[in-house]
């Protein structure tokens, strides 16, 4: 059962085990509210027997008083159990769902986007935390308690308990009627305010695009019709559920009444003596209430379906796995007949095969989509090849933890991730625990003394979101200083020049000359120029391995890397008309 509650709720074991306890806890409170009420059916036999003495009476006090105490005790327990359980529960889930994204490969990632992921883990969380604090619990308390007193009331007499008790199953049967639509309503309700937090999250993301095409007010425009979408969806589904919870709650103070009606007869015919007719009223007072109150929250019980299967989409996704050691012997990267798609029809890589070996640079180059960058990703194992093998000094990369394998991996990206920190902490990402020295060595090597020194601070100056207090080159160098404290064997630089001016590109050349020597090195470009002094250069072209050489070879073959040279020379001496 727990494991079922696990999945069901996208719960921790131990969440499951606390949402049982929570559920008895409300089931005893119900209970527990019962002893007034048997305490006043005593007081009330004894009060038409003028049986009331002193003796009697003090029964009765101490009864009271200890009914309280009972009641406070469980009640003490059910928030315990209920509300506290809850919140550690919740923080658990958030660090689960948080590990889970961090093991998940990149492909995962091309299919979702940053507001689902971000409202998974935060407003899902938060709806959920709520869920099984105010709402389960309770319900499912409510159910068990109720149907303890139920069969109780049967002992007393049969008919008076069909009279008080039908309107139970009737209630429920309206509401879980409505559960598919309402689960219904809730997903088309999720699916516009994803759609909406994608809107904004676009606008701010290109509001400089925006302002700069005066598309401001179309957009927004478009947004409006979005937010309208939400407010829509969301009325209609509470509408639904309104209907259906007004129509039980309604038939379930029917009971009330039925209760009353049957006594009163059966009163008449002498079949009932007043005592029980009593009892039953006031019982079924009580009885309902505890139902009224959490069938107000059934939609919300409903729509956690919503929330969990949005967390078990993460949960249930397969990871990388893997050996946690490394079995490499030297690092030669070998490509052997490689095929990759992000889709099952989207072909990227069809049958690539080449070695990059150690201690040598190998470039490669090709028209836009034709594979490299996905290259570079499959050496790294931030995804795994659709068939082929991928290895590293003879050892299978599919077979290695990718944590463990990534100690092998130094990577500058051309689009470098900077984070709000000093210039200190932002490079001794490339290894925690590195000393201060390590760190300032490392940002020397890279030419980072060149405007680090000049910040009021100094290395300890804050750099902004993403760095934006600094330049494109500047943010260049410390990633390449990352890569200079890492120190790993296997070197990937992605398009670390591209976008940079000839002043900054010459100084991260620099850097990059400095890294690179004596280890096993792949570097994607463009510029044909960046790459002349390559060992080896492999040229790919829809998916497969065009040409293959040293630029010299490929210049005299007089094919796609002769071709693309030329017309950057080309480009070289346009100017404007």
């Amino acid at each position: 059962m727990i494991e079922k509650l696990q999945h069901r709720f996208a719960l921790s074991e131990r969440g499951a085990k606390d949402l049982v306890k929570g559920v008895v806890a409300c089931a005893v409170q119900n209970v527990s509210f019962m002893v007034p009420v048997s305490l006043l059916y005593f007081f009330v036999g004894d009060l038409l027997k003028g049986e009331i003495t002193h003796e009697r009476a003090v029964f009765y006090i101490v009864g009271s008083l200890l009914a309280l105490a009972l009641i406070f005790g469980i009640t003490y327990w059910q928030y315990n159990a209920t509300f506290l359980a809850t919140y550690v529960e919740t923080g658990t889930r958030r660090l689960t769902l948080a590990e889970k994204l961090r093991k998940l490969p990149l492909s995962y990632f091309g299919k979702k986007d940053l507001a689902d992921l971000t409202s998974t883990i935060m407003a899902d969380c938060t709806f959920l935390e709520t869920a099984f604090s105010h709402f389960i619990p309770p319900f499912a308390g409510a159910i068990l308690s109720t149907v303890l007193i139920a069969v109780s009331l049967f002992f007393f007499d049969w008919r008076m308990a069909l009279a008080s008790l039908w309107v139970l199953p009737v209630s429920f049967g309206i509401v879980f009627s409505s559960a598919r639509l309402a689960d219904r309503m809730q997903q088309k309700a999720m699916n516009a305010k994803m759609a909406c937090a994608d809107g904004i999250q676009e606008c701010i993301e290109t509001m400089q695009d925006l302002k700069s095409n005066n598309a401001e007010a179309a957009y927004i425009k478009g947004l409006d019709k979005k937010v309208d979408n939400v407010e829509k969806k969301v009325t209609n589904c509470e509408l639904i559920t309104a209907v259906y919870m007004t129509c039980a709650q309604l038939i379930l103070k029917l009971g009330i009444g039925t209760t009353a009606v049957v006594g009163a007869s059966l009163l008449l015919q002498g079949s009932l003596d007043v005592l029980t007719f009593f009892m039953f009223l006031l019982v079924v007072s009580r009885l309902y209430d505890p139902m009224q109150s959490v069938l107000q929250n059934l939609a919300a019980i409903i729509s956690t379906r919503t929330n969990v299967n949005r967390m078990n989409e993460i949960l249930d996704h397969p990871v990388q796995t893997g050996a946690n050691t490394l079995s490499n012997k030297g690092c030669d990267i070998c490509f052997d007949h490689v095929g990759f798609s992000y889709q099952d029809k989207e072909v990227v890589l069809k049958d690539v095969s080449f070695t990059a070996k150690q201690g040598q640079v190998t470039a490669l180059v090709g028209p836009s989509g034709g594979g490299k960058t996905t290259i570079s990703r499959l050496a790294a194992r931030f995804y795994d090849c659709s068939h082929g093998k991928i290895t590293v000094g003879g050892m299978d990369v599919s077979k290695v933890e990718p944590e463990t394998l990534m100690s092998l991996y130094s990577i500058v990206f051309q689009d470098v991730t900077l984070f709000n920190n000093s210039i200190l902490e932002n490079i001794r990402l490339g290894r925690k625990g590195a000393t201060d020295e390590e760190v300032l060595a490392a940002a020397k090597m890279a030419n980072c003394d060149e405007f680090a020194l000049k910040l009021p601070e100094g290395y300890h100056s804050m750099i902004g979101e993403n760095g934006c207090e600094l330049s494109g080159g500047e943010r260049q160098r410390i990633s390449i200083a990352r890569a200079f404290l890492k120190d790993a064997p296997v070197i990937l630089l992605d398009e670390a020049t591209a976008s940079l001016d000839v002043e900054n590109e010459s100084a991260i050349q620099t850097a990059l000359s400095r890294l690179i020597k004596n280890k096993t090195v792949m570097v994607i470009a463009h510029r044909m120029r960046t790459i002349a002094g390559a060992d080896k250069i492999v040229v790919l072209k829809d998916g497969v391995v065009a040409e293959e050489g040293t630029a010299e070879e490929l210049s005299a073959a007089n094919g796609i890397y002769s071709h693309m040279a030329a017309l950057q020379m080309e480009s070289q001496n346009w100017t404007i008309a």
